[in-house]
């Protein structure tokens, strides 16, 4: 009968230890924290999809190291497009950060395999419902294209950047066009109808 009182305590505390995960809502932080543990073990990405719908990799400028300000380097690649474009995710992964600072303005960080840290910055705004610890996919939008933070006064862009445990790293080699839907027309059929 001991082991039975035993077995009962461990399952009340149990319970009672899910039930504050639940409310204190930690529960959700400690799952969002299991998927980027197991992001961790995964290969990282060897080809990102470009963030922007409709867009060549050969119409974008590479921007990468060059010189911004005094003794500092562009840590990532500028991508111009119209003030409002959707921006998407690059990868799968998962939203690790929305806020806004000095150089990028509203910006989304999002983490996918091996660790990476994908950074999208000078949005013009965030797209509606997303938030922190949501999975996405290529096809999620994050944002919309704009000049927040340091790039206010230069034509509309998404500055996109990836960074590894060891510092960034050149997106451009590692985006590929986005593959256009194929629409397939549904064929007629002809009924004949007996008069």
């Amino acid at each position: 009968m001991r082991w039975v009182r035993s077995l009962f305590r461990i399952f009340v505390m149990l319970a009672v230890i899910g039930f504050l995960l639940v409310i204190t809502g930690a529960s959700d932080k400690m799952l969002f924290y299991a998927h980027v543990a197991r992001l961790y073990t995964q290969s990282p990405d060897t080809r990102l999809a470009m963030p922007l719908e409709n867009l060549s990799k050969k119409g974008i400028a590479d921007t990468w190291q060059a010189p911004r300000g005094v003794g500092r380097r562009h840590e990532g690649q500028d991508i111009f497009a119209p003030r409002g474009t959707p921006i998407l995710s690059a990868t799968n992964g998962f939203i690790y950060k929305i806020g806004e600072n000095n150089l990028g303005g509203q910006t989304v960080w999002v983490i996918g395999a091996g660790g990476r840290v994908y950074y999208y910055a000078h949005l013009d705004s965030y797209a509606k419902g997303i938030a922190v610890g949501d999975r996405v996919t290529t096809r999620t939008v994050l944002g919309y294209v704009g000049t927040t933070g340091n790039a206010q006064g230069t034509p509309p862009h998404l500055h996109f950047g990836v960074y590894t445990a060891t510092g960034a790293i050149n997106p451009l080699p590692l985006l590929t066009d986005r593959i256009a839907p194929v629409v397939m027309k549904k064929k007629e059929t002809l009924v004949s109808r007996k008069a």
